[in-house]
């Protein structure tokens, strides 16, 4: 099992935590485009499975 994903994962979230990066505004426009995102349905794969099966 290959791990790297996670090890970048843990490294993108320590420099996220960086106070000076936390501290810079974030642009209104990213804010809203995530919004609009989240407000979407989940997708439900029910006609061919979970997007992430083993058997793809």
């Amino acid at each position: 099992m290959d791990r790297r994903w996670l090890a970048s994962l843990v490294e993108a979230m320590e420099q996220a935590a960086r106070p000076e990066v936390r501290n810079v505004p974030c642009d209104i426009s990213l804010i809203s485009a995530a919004a609009a995102h989240l407000a979407r349905p989940a997708p439900t794969f029910a006609h061919c499975g979970s997007a992430y099966s083993l058997r793809n």
